[in-house]
């Protein structure tokens, strides 16, 4: 028996009436845009914020529960990730409306990119830079997403999450604990919704930045690629790409992966890697860069699951730290 159906065996009829779709053994390489990845015991994709409340509430405490977005910023590893991968459906958590002359609530399903054309189309501005990141809003509002100078955690009024139990609790900006790329939030809450603020704008400002937003992206960025975006975290004082280049990285190839030449933060499929041949990649690239200039970048990429046997990667690749 796969694991897949061994855990939805084992769970009875627990999640009996839930209204949502549960796909056992899913491949997660239909969903990350790397195209690589093993497979989730089982993927759950809620079909509203009621029906996530009721398989939290279901699903017993020892069943692992991960959460992704759009794919857009995660890298899975070959042996899968354990229990349940749960996936915002766009019909339940994908929309976005204009709730005042400035504010606007969107699901943690909808794209950035829905968000800031809203914006654009009521007149409010601030939210150009989510035209430049190819994520959702449930990722943006983890990492604090920013771009252009402007960050998530300055657009934040509250945010909306169900807890492990399926309890409904309202963040405040403050509460949110916001950091360079980082939350502080409770990594089992899982975000639903948020409130967002900006200013008013005029229509041809906004598009204008939208533009410039737009143009860096092609000019820069490899974005017709299978990517995972932003690969490090640029660290205090210079940036990730320099670090990386200056450690001879630009280009450098793992297998089917590949540091983009055009940019070499952005790490990329050419076209048959496997999570193992992007993470080994990362991980040489870490340890180049720490013996170049003794620089421990950070990962911005999420990594999942469990290493394939004879497959494991370790960090600055087992250098001692």
């Amino acid at each position: 028996m796969r694991r897949g159906e061994a855990l939805l065996s084992k769970l009875g009829d627990r999640l009996t009436g839930l209204r949502g779709r549960i796909t056992p053994d899913a491949e997660m390489d239909k969903i990350t845009w790397f195209r690589a990845g093993g497979a989730a015991d089982a993927l759950f994709q809620p079909a509203d914020e009621e029906d996530l409340s009721a398989f939290l509430k279901a699903v017993p405490e020892d069943v692992p529960l991960t959460v992704v977005g759009i794919g857009s910023n995660l890298l899975v590893r070959e042996g899968g990730i354990p229990g349940f991968v749960i996936r915002l459906s766009a019909k339940g958590f994908g929309q976005a409306e204009v709730i005042s002359p400035t504010r606007i609530r969107a699901g943690a399903a909808a794209p950035d990119k829905r968000v800031a054309a809203l914006a654009l189309e009521a007149g409010i501005g601030g939210f150009h830079f989510y035209h430049g990141i190819p994520g959702g809003i449930g990722g943006a509002l983890r990492m604090n997403a920013g771009a252009n100078g402007v960050e998530t955690r300055e657009r934040v009024v509250e945010v909306r999450a169900l807890d492990r139990n399926g309890e409904l609790h309202i963040l405040s900006n403050a509460a949110m604990g916001y950091s360079y790329r980082a939350s502080t939030a409770s990594s089992d809450l899982i975000f639903t919704s948020a409130i967002f603020e900006g200013a008013p704008e005029e229509h041809d400002v906004i598009k204008a930045a939208m533009d410039a937003v737009q143009h860096h992206r092609e000019t820069v960025q490899p974005i017709r690629e299978k990517t995972g975006g932003s690969t490090f975290k640029n660290p205090e004082g210079t940036s990730a790409w320099k670090e990386i280049d200056k450690a001879g990285c630009r280009g450098l190839m793992i297998g089917g992966a590949q540091m983009s030449p055009l940019h070499c933060n952005f790490m990329i499929n050419t076209g048959n890697a496997s999570g193992y041949d992007l993470e080994y990649l990362g991980e040489t690239v870490r340890a180049r860069v720490l013996e170049k200039s003794g620089i421990r970048l950070q990962w911005e990429i999420k990594r999942l699951g469990r290493f394939k046997p004879g497959h494991e990667v370790q960090e600055f690749l087992g250098q001692l730290l």
